[in-house]
């Protein structure tokens, strides 16, 4: 590695080791953040790529870049019984990452201060690894993948992100605005932070700079200017180049983790009546093409937050809703871990008691944008999962007694209305992955 390089990486040791981040209080905890421990569930992952339910009790999880240790205690939480292994460039942020969990009672994990390069020197192969908030500070993003790539399990899956040159763009410009003035060329400290606080207070408000990038009272938090306006290292990319640093690291894209905020049909107005060359071009449009196309029109994400693994791992899978009859009469329901909580199961009963629609989004929001609400009658058929993993049969049989006892209201009951019914319902949930369905 070259010196400016190498004096880039001391210079963001510097900064953390200076000012640790996040900031999250040690004693504050994740564990009724359904949402957060949703999107580090290797599960989550696991499922989206192979339709599969994996048992998180032995695994290896790596927390790259752990700074103060919060998402290892998150990692920790989603994952029970797994063992995990956080490193970080900062030997400060390394002292509080051991500190917060052994606070909270996490005996299986250690931590390391240790650049992301050196991890091989650990010895260990991991089955998920969560890079959050890193790869874009490395001076060279593709080793660092690769490092990742070399221990990282076969079937293992990379969870990391890259800042968008698009959608963060307003930063970029604040960070080289904040260059000029000579912020950044010592490692920005209190003295810095007041003159950024000062200067973007100081514009009118109808200047772009700060209508775009500037909230008052984040402004008041100095972690938040260090790690937008002072970001020592910070630097973004497009789509095609999140493709490209993939092929040059031999990884696989999987998906953007927030996937349903990726749609591209979502930025037209009748996506059933597109303009002619979109119609005829979109069918043919890569994966690739379709995010690419995305970020031009509607640069709504700061973040590249995307899964990725070994190529050619993904296992082959027959999409629920081309099940066959006799598929869905074997098949095994399970509820995603981070609804099986004891509040879930409370709200949805006495909904069923109101008869009032259960919104099953509200614990889980960040898989879709609009409100997913299920009538009180059939959610009452989805109580044993609570319990446990179920199988499709016991379900039709429980909504074809609940449906009988209050059939004045609806078409007259039968198997196969409900069978179709549950049938509909659990296409319907598994799309946002609340139910994960195994034939």
């Amino acid at each position: 590695m070259d010196r400016e390089n190498l004096e880039l990486i001391e210079n963001i040791r510097q900064q953390f080791d200076n000012t640790p981040y996040p900031r999250i209080p040690l004693e504050e905890s994740p564990k009724d953040n359904s949402e957060l421990l949703y999107l580090h569930n290797l599960v989550t992952a696991y499922y989206f790529r192979n339709r599969k339910v994996i048992n998180t009790s032995g695994k290896v999880i790596l927390d790259a870049g752990c700074g103060t240790g919060y998402k290892s205690l998150v990692l920790a939480l989603a994952n029970p019984g797994s063992k995990i292994v956080g490193i970080d460039l900062s030997e400060e942020s390394v002292k509080l990452a051991e500190q917060r969990l052994q606070y909270h009672g996490v005996a299986n994990a250690e931590f390391y201060a240790l650049k992301i390069e050196e991890l091989p020197t650990l010895g260990l192969q991991f089955d998920y690894i969560n890079a959050d908030e890193v790869l874009y500070l490395l001076p060279d993003p593709i080793a660092g993948l690769q490092a990742m790539k070399s221990v990282l399990a076969p079937d293992g899956i990379i969870r990391t992100n890259l800042h968008s040159s698009i959608g963060r763009a307003g930063m970029f410009r604040a960070q080289a605005a904040f260059k000029i003035m000579g912020l950044m060329n010592e490692i920005p400290g209190d003295l810095e932070i007041a003159i950024v606080r000062e200067t973007m207070e100081s514009l009118q408000d109808g200047i772009w700079l700060k209508a775009v990038t500037w909230n008052s009272d984040l402004g008041k938090d100095d972690g938040w200017i260090l790690a937008n306006y002072l970001l020592v290292g910070d630097k973004g990319c497009s789509v095609p180049e999140l493709f490209a640093l993939l092929r040059g690291a031999d990884l696989e894209f999987i998906s953007m983790v927030a996937w349903h905020q990726w749609d591209l049909m979502d930025v037209f107005k009748d996506p059933d009546d597109l303009p002619t060359f979109l119609a005829m071009s979109l069918p043919e449009a890569s994966l690739e093409e379709r995010l690419h196309l995305f970020e031009l029109f509607h640069p709504l994400h700061r973040l590249f937050d995307f899964w990725c693994g070994n190529p050619d791992r993904t296992q082959d899978f027959v999409p629920v809703a081309e099940w066959t009859e006799a598929q869905w009469r074997e098949a095994r329901v399970h509820l995603h871990p981070q609804l099986r909580t004891s509040q879930a199961r409370e709200d949805l009963t006495n909904c069923i008691d109101s008869q009032t629609p259960f919104e099953i989004s509200r614990y889980i929001i960040v898989a879709t944008l609009a409100p997913v609400a299920i009538e009180s009658a059939i959610a009452a058929c989805l109580l044993p999962l609570w319990e446990g993993p179920q199988s499709v049969v016991s379900l039709v049989n429980q909504w074809f007694q609940i449906r009988s006892q209050i059939g004045v209201n609806l078409e007259p009951a039968s198997q196969r209305t409900a069978f179709e019914e549950v049938k509909e319902l659990l296409i319907r949930l598994e799309v946002f992955l609340y139910v994960l369905l195994e034939p």
